[in-house]
This record gives C-alpha cells, sequence and structure tokens, in this order.
C-alpha cells in the first residue's frame, strides 16, 4: 500500500529546523511585546464573507487563490487567507474598541492560499502578524515600520530595503482609477487575460502583474502618488520625516499598490535581492475605514505582515542552525542503576534540564552510541559498583574526561558541571 504523503505545497516543519522557527518566534515575541503589542489568537477557518468583503472580491486572493469549501450546514467557509481580516473581526464581535485608549495586536500562525508551490512560497505558510487600533496620526506609521526594521536586525537579517508609497485616502484613489483605466485602455489589449479583465474590475491590481509584457505597457503608466489629495501628501510627508528622525532606512517605490484592497494612504514592503523573484518577506499599511466596513466603529488602524518561511530561507544563508543546549543522557547497567537513574534524569528534568535515558536495557557500547548522537556533553554513567559505593560516573564527551560524583546531590552536582542555570 502506498504510504500518504503530505498536501502539495503544505511542509512539515522537521526537528532540526524547528529550531530556526522557535528563534524568530521568540525574538518577535521579545520586540512586540516590548512595543505594547499582546497575543491575540483567532481560528483558521472563517466565514468566507470575512475576506470577500476585506480583501476584495476582485483580488487574485478571492478569486483564485483561497481554500473555500461548505460546511455541513452548507454555510461557505474559507481557510484565512492573511490575518487582518481575522483580527478585525475579533476586535469587532469582541467590542475590544470598548477599552479605552490604543490597541496593539499580534498573531503568529498559519494561512493558506493555493497558489503554485516555489521556493519561498507555499499553499500553507505562516506570518508573523502586527495590528494596531485607533490612531490616524503619520508617527505611529513610522513607528511600526521601525519596529519591524528592529525585528529585522535583531532576529540577524540584512540586505534588505523597506519600500514604501502613499495610495491616497479614498476619494484620491477613486480618481485616479479613472485616469489609470484610460491609460491602461491607451496601451492596447497586449495584456495578459487577467490584466485585461482587471483593467475594468480594478486597475490598481494590475502592478501586481508578474507577466514581463504586462510590467512593459506599464512602464509609463501614471503614478498614484502624484494623484494624492494635500492632506495625503502632508501625512505621508510626516511619516517620511519621523523615519528620517529614527534613523530608518527606506525608499519611496510608488507602483507599490500591495495585493489587498483594504490598504490606504501609507503602504510598504520589506524586500531582498536574495530570494529571486519571491522578493517580498514583509508588508502592510494603513486600512483606516476596514473597521467600519466590516460592521464596526469608524476606526484608524495599520498592521503588516512578515512571512516566517521566506524571513528563514534568509537566515539560513550563510548560517548555521540556532545552538540547542546539549542534554545530559543517563547510561545505566542493571535494573537498580536504571531505577536510580530514572529517578535522577526526572529530578533533572523537574530543575530545568534537557535530560535523556535509555528506556530498554541496552548495552553501555549501545547507550554511549546513543548518547554521542544526541549531542549530549555530559553522560551519567550508572552501574552496580557505582550504586554500592554510592556514587556515579559523570563523563565529559567533548573533553572526554571523566570523574566520580556523589548520588547525594548528584543533580545539583550535573547542573553546576553543565553549566545549566538552576529551575
Amino acid at each position: 500500500m502506498e504510504a500518504v504523503q503530505a498536501v502539495r505545497g503544505m511542509n512539515d516543519i522537521l526537528p532540526d529546523q524547528v529550531g530556526w522557527w522557535q528563534e524568530v518566534e521568540r525574538v518577535a515575541r521579545d520586540v512586540l511585546e516590548r512595543f505594547g503589542y499582546r497575543e491575540i489568537r483567532t481560528p483558521v477557518p472563517e466565514k468566507l464573507d470575512l475576506f470577500a468583503r476585506s480583501i476584495g472580491e476582485s483580488t487574485d486572493i478571492v478569486e483564485k487563490e483561497m481554500y473555500a469549501f461548505q460546511d455541513r450546514n452548507e454555510d461557505w467557509i474559507a481557510l484565512r487567507p492573511e490575518a487582518t481580516a481575522s483580527v478585525v473581526r475579533a476586535y469587532i464581535q469582541h467590542k475590544l474598541h470598548a477599552d479605552p485608549g490604543t490597541q496593539k495586536f499580534y498573531q503568529i500562525g498559519p494561512m493558506f492560499r493555493h497558489e503554485r508551490p516555489q521556493k519561498g512560497r507555499y499553499r500553507q505558510f505562516h506570518q508573523i502578524d502586527a495590528e494596531v487600533f485607533g490612531i490616524d496620526g503619520p508617527m505611529i506609521d513610522a513607528e511600526i515600520m521601525h519596529m519591524l526594521h528592529l525585528f529585522l536586525d535583531r532576529v540577524g537579517v540584512t540586505g534588505v530595503m523597506l519600500n514604501i508609497n502613499s495610495l491616497g485616502c479614498r476619494n484620491c484613489r477613486k480618481a485616479y482609477r479613472e485616469v489609470l483605466r484610460d491609460y491602461l485602455v491607451s496601451a492596447g489589449n497586449d495584456f495578459c487575460p487577467d490584466c485585461l479583465r482587471r483593467r475594468d474590475t480594478n486597475p490598481l491590481r494590475v502592478f501586481d502583474c508578474k507577466v514581463e509584457r504586462c510590467q512593459a505597457l506599464i512602464e509609463g503608466a501614471p503614478a498614484l502618488i502624484d494623484y494624492i489629495d494635500a492632506e495625503c501628501r502632508a501625512h505621508f510627508d510626516a511619516v517620511r520625516n519621523y523615519l528620517e528622525k529614527l534613523g530608518t532606512p527606506y525608499a519611496v517605490n510608488p507602483r507599490m499598490v500591495r495585493g489587498l484592497d483594504y490598504y490606504v494612504r501609507t503602504t510598504f514592503e520589506v524586500i531582498t535581492d536574495r530570494l529571486g523573484s519571491q522578493n517580498a518577506i514583509g508588508g502592510g499599511g494603513r486600512y483606516d475605514g476596514l473597521v467600519r466596513d466590516l460592521g464596526g466603529p469608524d476606526v484608524a488602524a495599520i498592521g503588516f505582515a512578515i512571512g516566517m518561511e521566506r524571513l528563514i530561507l534568509l537566515l539560513q544563508q550563510g548560517r548555521e542552525a540556532p545552538a540547542r543546549v546539549p542534554p545530559v543522557f543517563a547510561a545505566a547497567l542493571g535494573e537498580a542503576a536504571r531505577s536510580e537513574a530514572f529517578l535522577l534524569v526526572q529530578e533533572l528534568r523537574r530543575r530545568g534540564v534537557e535530560a535523556e535515558i535509555d528506556y530498554e536495557g541496552r548495552s553501555l557500547k549501545a547507550q554511549m552510541r546513543r548518547a554521542d548522537k544526541s549531542g549530549a556533553r555530559y553522560v551519567v554513567i550508572l552501574g552496580e559498583d557505582e550504586i554500592n559505593r554510592g556514587e556515579l560516573q559523570l563523563r565529559d564527551m567533548v573533553e572526554k574526561t571523566q570523574r566520580v560524583v556523589p548520588l547525594e546531590n548528584a543533580a545539583g552536582t550535573i547542573i553546576d558541571a553543565a553549566g545549566h542555570d538552576r529551575a
């Protein structure tokens, strides 16, 4: 019988790789919580309508990429393709807006899009997501990008660039959409079928197209940033000013529109030239109006998401996996010694030390091979003779030395020798 395989584009994260993920999540939580963000966890399945209303029905995500299905009640359900809409839904449903002041949340977890799997782009992927509600001034725009830059620096990512743009408000975009549509019509019908359709339904999405002939055709298209009104211009100028005061490097990219319809005013991406065509590792922007559109109060909001797979690919280039604290291994011969070793291992674990034991009574040679394979720095060796003398042998696998340790308070001695902090 053929073995069952994982769903295409949905990957196992094996123990040898998990260290990268844990390190990224640890740094993310530390940075985000330092800036006042609180963790929120939303369901993976949501009502399909949530994403159609928030992301936009004419986006590729909704039209082509969502995992959508009818449940047994014949309700349309989707696996979340991004996190912002789910956080906004929870913010409204649980009346989190009733709490006074600014609300800051973060979420770490899987998202789902039915795309062609390729390096750094999978059908199940993971994001670090941060959202802020209740501030409409430009200071928070600069702060959230500065925080993103700080996180990337802390986690060890180099050689990336922050691109920023302003999409203006909805009134700005409405006028610009007509100008852009006229330009696209004048450019002819050599666009790909998707862009020909977008030209009429949502012309800004043409900027997302990766087809080379479409990119060439829009080379001379008018830039949205040239059509924003005075208020949006002042907001964007203030954001840039704050970024410069914070020492956060950036570049203005007037062609960047992002792939979601809810963005307004400030939008941004972090890009790299080290991952081929999948060059964006994170991005976000303002979505003032989305909370209102989904049935909540009229609250300003801004956020970003980082793709963890692409981030980890960058980290793995030229770097070793994060160091793991070597365990202590207990090798015992004879039933009495195994019982004593078993109790010692449990005490070490209670006191915060990773410890392993051979449960099956193998030969000492086999146990030492397993200890070496586990990466253990120290091996406790215990037999009948050691039990009778009230002691054990503690072997340093790196220094190739061995010393006698009294059984009484052996755990404390081992912890001191191994350099572990007591729990």
